[in-house]
């Protein structure tokens, strides 16, 4: 359709609007619908000719700023910008004074490069705009809608003078965000929360959505060190110290975090539930030391604190996890089974702490050979009154893990089928349906075992799908092209034997392979796992030998890049060679890109090749001025 054939059939459709009797109005309005429909279609087709006539028998049947706008895109599209002019015009007759159309103008003539004409119409948008707040924002939109940036800016500047009572805050922090203006972004924000603290949510919201753009973090830097500027100029506004706890959390500085909590907790009081929360955060970001902090400052509040017995509890957890990880203050076993026994008794034994229980009965088996015990403690558990079917199973979970310790793996099977049969459809199925797949592995069943693990791989839990990935390939690479499985079952024997924190039986297997089977594909990963358990003793020499040795015997084999970076943390953690580790991180980004450990491993290059500096904020946090 050409142009000239678009004003006909406006002229055509407005006629014809006319000769519509008023009851037929709800079959207009569902032909509308289907009108526009069609007419979005056309513009996503980009025939615009099409969609321009549609567009404006929409606009004139509902009234629709919105319809107007579309269609005059379609003209802009199109070029046609007599037509377009000629529109707004025609519009500007019964709405003279609407300041939108006084936009579109300018932005038509923007178009044809009139920059002074467009300029007078922008203005005088602003000089029709209605004095409420409902219309300054509709006329920012339409600036915004062209990308007029700095005319919505005046906008808002416009009615923040002549209505007192609206200051437009984050309106204009939004259109600073626009022209990359963060600085004045930020200072708007903190001028809202200045005024109202209910506003948090909705600035943490929006400051996350400009934290998705900051692909170095220096927006989240600048941003922090002029909010740790506001906190020195005006420390009495409690909400800056809530944005700014929130900021480390953001970014699992959860030590600077929990400063900030206990500091206003002890300024203003009530800020319980906070470093409650805080520590929970933590403790499920590898900030175990913090959590465990945190908890100490509930538990020093006394037993008539709100979080006494919880805080006990999850300090309870984070020990044991330090154990578990042999990042723990406790020499032996022994002084932590005091420290379960102590935490029980002030905490009692409800269903609420079955998850600690669990921990306590796999300690019980797994750390000190007490399996009678551990299952003794179960059982009391699942009959506590109040305990759900998802809890018994959850412990029926642990006991299984123990007969498995125990060597009675049928009784083990066992359970782990009535747990699967239960939960179906939660991820607890899925774990068990792991575990009995890993049973069957650890008895020597390769074929069965690997049939289980390649359903697991569609699991919905990417651990799990992830696992049982590793686990199946594992299998499949070093039986494919043997004659016997004979060196696979025992590896799989010694897998038990370390499940069942037996490692000296565990090590012995692996030596009988290593002598007996020394040409097979199973040495890397016969030296990795020595290396795993060497490490667990704290023997990190030894263990950085085995690993180096797979880095240069078996680099481009599955365990690679494994190896690669756990010696590199070796280096850093535990054998103070930062330059050794800095060389194989920087290694890592070219000889293995598709690692998953290569974001962490550029990260941690950078860090040991020193590209942190010290920062504004370290002065500010230390109470010195910024000039």
């Amino acid at each position: 359709m050409k142009v000239k054939e678009i004003k006909y059939g406006l002229i055509l459709s407005c006629f014809l609007m006319l000769l519509v009797p008023e009851s037929s109005l709800g079959q207009q309005l569902k032909m509308d619908i289907n009108k526009l429909q069609l007419a979005n279609q056309y513009y996503r087709n980009q025939e615009f000719d099409k969609s321009a006539v549609l567009y404006f028998e929409i606009y004139e049947v509902s009234g629709g700023d919105h319809y107007f706008n579309m269609f005059l895109n379609c003209l802009l599209e199109l070029k046609d910008y007599p037509q377009a002019e000629k529109a707004i015009k025609t519009q500007l007759k019964n709405r003279k004074n609407d300041p939108s159309l006084w936009v579109q103008w300018g932005y038509l003539l923007s178009l044809q490069a009139q920059a002074r004409e467009a300029e007078q119409k922008f203005k005088q948008a602003l000089k029709l705009v209605p004095n409420n707040k409902g219309d300054y924002i509709r006329l920012a939109n339409a600036f915004l809608s062209r990308q007029e940036y700095e005319y919505a800016q005046q906008v808002y500047l416009l009615g923040r003078e002549r209505l007192p009572e609206e200051s437009f805050h984050f309106e204009l922090a939004r259109i600073f965000l626009y022209q990359r203006n963060y600085g004045r972004m930020f200072q708007e924000y903190l001028d809202l929360l200045k005024m109202d603290e209910s506003n948090l949510g909705r600035i943490q919201s929006s400051l996350l959505t400009a934290f998705r753009m900051d692909v170095d973090n220096s927006l989240r830097n600048e941003f922090r060190v002029a909010l740790l500027r506001q906190i020195q100029q005006e420390p009495k506004i409690t909400s800056y110290n809530h944005l700014l706890i929130w900021l480390f959390i953001q970014e699992k500085k959860f030590s600077q975090a929990l400063r900030q909590s206990i500091a206003l907790d002890k300024r203003i009081g009530s800020g319980d539930a906070q470093i409650a929360s805080l520590a929970r955060i933590a403790a499920g970001n590898d900030g175990i030391e913090e959590a465990i902090k945190a908890y100490d400052y509930l538990i020093e509040k006394g037993s008539s604190g709100e979080f006494y017995t919880k805080a006990h509890q999850g300090k309870m957890k984070m020990q044991y996890q330090q154990f578990v990880s042999r990042t723990n203050q406790f020499h032996d076993a022994s002084e932590l089974a005091t420290q379960f026994e102590t935490t029980f008794k002030i905490i009692g034994f409800h269903p609420e702490n079955t998850s600690l229980v669990i921990d306590y009965a796999h300690f019980l088996a797994f750390y000190q050979q007490n399996t009678e015990q551990a299952l003794s403690l179960i059982e009391n558990q699942m009959g506590i009154n109040g305990i759900s079917p998802l809890q018994r199973d959850q412990l029926k979970n642990e006991m299984a893990d123990i007969y498995v310790l125990k060597d009675d793996l049928w009784e083990a099977v066992l359970l782990y089928s009535q747990i699967i049969d239960a939960n179906k459809n939660n991820p607890l199925g899925d774990e068990v349906k792991l575990k009995k797949a890993k049973l069957g592995y650890y008895m020597g069943n390769l074929s069965w075992a690997q049939a289980q693990l390649d359903v697991l791989k569609a699991s919905t839990s990417k651990l799990i799908a992830n696992d049982a990935l590793e686990l199946s390939v594992f299998i499949s690479n070093n039986t494919a092209l043997d004659t016997t499985e004979a060196p696979m079952q025992l590896f799989a024997r010694a897998d038990l034997y370390q499940f069942r924190k037996q490692d000296s039986l565990a090590w012995a297997v692996l030596d009988s392979i290593e002598a007996q089977y020394n040409y097979h594909s199973l040495l890397d990963d016969l030296y990795f796992r020595k290396a795993s358990m060497l490490m667990e003793r704290g023997d990190f020499e030894q263990a950085a030998g085995l690993l180096e040795q797979i880095t240069t015997e078996f680099a481009y084999d599955l365990l690679g890049d494994d190896a690669m970076f756990l010696l590199a943390e070796l280096y850093e953690e535990h054998l103070n060679r930062a330059s050794d580790a800095a060389a194989l991180y920087k290694q890592m980004l070219v000889q293995y890109p598709g690692s998953i450990y290569l974001e962490d491993a550029r990260e941690r290059y950078r860090r040991l090749r020193g590209d942190v500096s010290v920062s504004k904020e370290t002065l500010l946090m230390e109470g010195q001025e910024l000039n």
